[in-house]
């Protein structure tokens, strides 16, 4: 959510703001709206891998945004999947399960169930499942959801749609279940095309 579409940018144009700049009030508000989490621990995630440090800012920008702005805020529930990244990241898989299965509950109340960014939690679940917690059967169901939602809300053509299918082919591929890939890969050629898999 950028700082344009919230509250706080209505205040930009009202009087006295430099004065109201000067208050606790502000700090409150900056923290709430500007995506510090976003800009800081992505570039410490990036650059020097300090996910505790990373950890830590999320933390704090999360006990923000919910207290100014409820849980089920959609800015509070991008701050819970970005903590299950950095989790994800620090090996924590069942700690990373926990902030995702919050974002997605909140996601399905605030957002509906086959909303692009609810779809996207339940892809990185997914993603968790089969890397992290060599969970492969419960990675497969969470990408079949994931991708069967995708394509009646964006179509197959969209980026999103094809990443849950390539990721979703590889689970099948890994599992042998020949006749599910077959039809994945039918439907999305341009991974028959790019690719090898055995089917």
């Amino acid at each position: 959510m950028g700082i344009r579409n919230t509250p706080f940018a209505s205040v930009l144009v009202m009087p006295g703001f430099i004065g109201w700049m000067l208050t606790p009030e502000f700090r409150r508000h900056l923290l709430t709206y500007i995506p510090l989490d976003t800009l800081l621990t992505t570039i410490e995630l990036d650059d020097n891998g300090e996910f505790e440090e990373a950890k830590e800012v999320y933390e704090r920008c999360l006990a923000g945004r919910m207290k100014a702005l409820g849980e089920d805020h959609t800015d509070a529930l991008d701050t819970l999947s970005n903590l299950g990244v950095v989790f994800k990241k620090l090996g924590n898989y069942e700690k990373a399960l926990e902030y995702y299965e919050r974002a997605l509950k909140g996601n399905e109340k605030t957002l509906e169930k086959t909303h692009p960014d609810t779809l996207d939690t339940v892809m990185n679940i997914a993603l968790l499942h089969e890397a992290g917690l060599m969970a492969y059967g419960k990675a497969e169901e969470l990408y079949q959801r994931a991708l069967s939602g995708y394509e009646a809300q964006l179509g197959k053509d969209n980026d999103k749609s094809k990443k849950c299918a390539r990721n979703f082919v590889i689970v099948l591929e890994n599992a042998k279940e020949k006749t599910k890939l077959k039809k994945i890969l039918d439907d999305y050629l341009h991974l028959l095309l790019s690719e090898s898999w055995n089917v």
